[in-house]
């Protein structure tokens, strides 16, 4: 029996896709719904041409969190994950919604935290002259960013880096990332790995 899994996103896919991607053959899981909260996410079409069920939230069309998390957890509730994968999700959850899904959320996060947690990650790093950057995958918990770490890929940072090009090999370091981590979850290993 497959473990279910929903993938939340809100903009273009990339790293939604590479897991989808991955759970075929002996994956423990498969991907069962895609959700956005923005209608014109690219991420939804390429999820619909794999085959994906898809749904939008339209954070915009409610008036607060509260009642746009509760429509979230509704349309999360009827696909029955075992899992929820955060893949470039750029809304900030409420204790109340993340505590109702407790251990079973993961998250990609483009710095090795606890380094750099919340927005311009790349640029942090750039301004303090690190030499390694990379992405994290956790667990969500009410702190942002600051959940059980389950996975760490290194970057190195070239002379010359700017915040977009860095992001760029950091990117397809959390597409080898993320797929590996959560096969590994999907198999109950919770050890971190640590790539390149």
């Amino acid at each position: 029996m497959s473990l279910r899994v929903a993938i939340l996103i809100s903009g273009g896919g990339s790293n939604m896709a590479r897991l989808a991607d991955d759970m075929t053959g002996d994956h423990p899981a498969r991907p069962v719904l895609v959700v956005s909260n923005r209608p014109d996410a690219g991420g939804l079409a390429l999820a619909s041409a794999r085959g994906i069920p898809t749904a939008v939230v339209d954070h915009r069309a409610y008036d607060g969190r509260r009642a746009f998390e509760a429509d979230l957890a509704a349309t999360l509730d009827a696909a029955r994950p075992d899992l929820i994968c955060l893949a470039g999700f750029m809304r900030i959850l409420t204790p109340d919604f993340i505590d109702r899904f407790a251990g079973r959320m993961l998250n990609v996060h483009p710095s090795l935290l606890p380094l750099y947690p919340g927005l311009d990650t790349h640029r942090r790093a750039l301004e303090a002259g690190d030499t390694v950057a990379g992405c994290s995958v956790h667990e969500v918990t009410a702190n942002l960013d600051a959940g059980p770490v389950l996975g760490q890929a290194r970057v190195p940072v070239r002379p010359g880096d700017t915040p977009d090009s860095l992001a760029a090999r950091v990117l397809e370091a959390e597409h080898r990332l993320y797929p590996a981590v959560l096969r590994r979850v999907a198999r109950g290993e919770r050890a971190p790995l640590s790539l390149g």
